[in-house]
């Protein structure tokens, strides 16, 4: 019985078809590999929650970029949707003030500015003085569900977004302080004559970079 099986196993190796459909694969560590992109908003605001699953719809049911760049733009951190200065938000839209300027982020005053033209603008959010200085120079503030109503594809709109490289943090990334051509910020606790002025930093103390 015994050399009976050990016949029909040797010749169920022998078919290379058989042998291949049990043969061994390769184990890829797929543990490491993340997406690092994200897929959905890590904040639990439900008007946030609401807008995604508006703008989802509508980049999969248009072929427009405008929804598919606003989708990914809710989704961001908040580090990602800097705020825009009213100041800012005028000088680029100079000479596009019929377009609905389209900001996924928070617009906010900025008293420097004396003269605010009549511009629609949409936004997540306005602050006060804001969105009352926009209303008093006859503009508009609208929602993004009320944008969506207006111009699906968005049409005839002009897409802002805040400085996201003017955090404080920024200044410090790059190479590192002291090397030749960096421009990058030192962590340093103070600037005066007993910071950071030796070698490298002074003529008088061996080179100067």
């Amino acid at each position: 019985m015994g050399r009976i099986l050990l016949i029909l196993g040797l010749a169920f190796l022998s078919d290379r078809s058989l042998f291949s459909y049990f043969a061994m694969g390769i184990d890829i560590k797929y543990k490491h590999l993340k997406k690092k992109v994200r897929t959905e908003p890590k904040s639990e605001d439900l008007y946030i929650r609401l807008l995604v699953k508006l703008y989802r719809f509508l980049a999969r049911r248009t072929d427009s970029p405008f929804n598919k760049v606003v989708l990914k733009r809710l989704f961001q951190s908040r580090i990602h949707r800097p705020p825009l200065s009213l100041s800012k938000l005028v000088r680029l839209t100079k000479g596009s003030e019929k377009l609905t300027a389209v900001v996924v982020g928070t617009v906010t005053d900025d008293e420097r500015l004396h003269v605010v033209p009549k511009l629609t603008v949409c936004a997540l959010r306005f602050t006060a003085a804001a969105r009352a200085r926009i209303l008093k120079a006859g503009g508009e503030t609208i929602t993004f569900d009320q944008l969506a109503l207006r111009s699906p594809t968005g049409k005839n709109t002009l897409l802002l977004r805040g400085p996201v490289k003017s955090r404080e943090a920024v200044k410090h990334f790059g190479a590192a302080p002291g090397v030749p051509k960096s421009t990058t910020k030192p962590y340093v606790r103070s600037k005066g004559r007993k910071f950071e002025k030796a070698r490298g930093r002074r003529a008088s103390r061996g080179y100067k970079v």
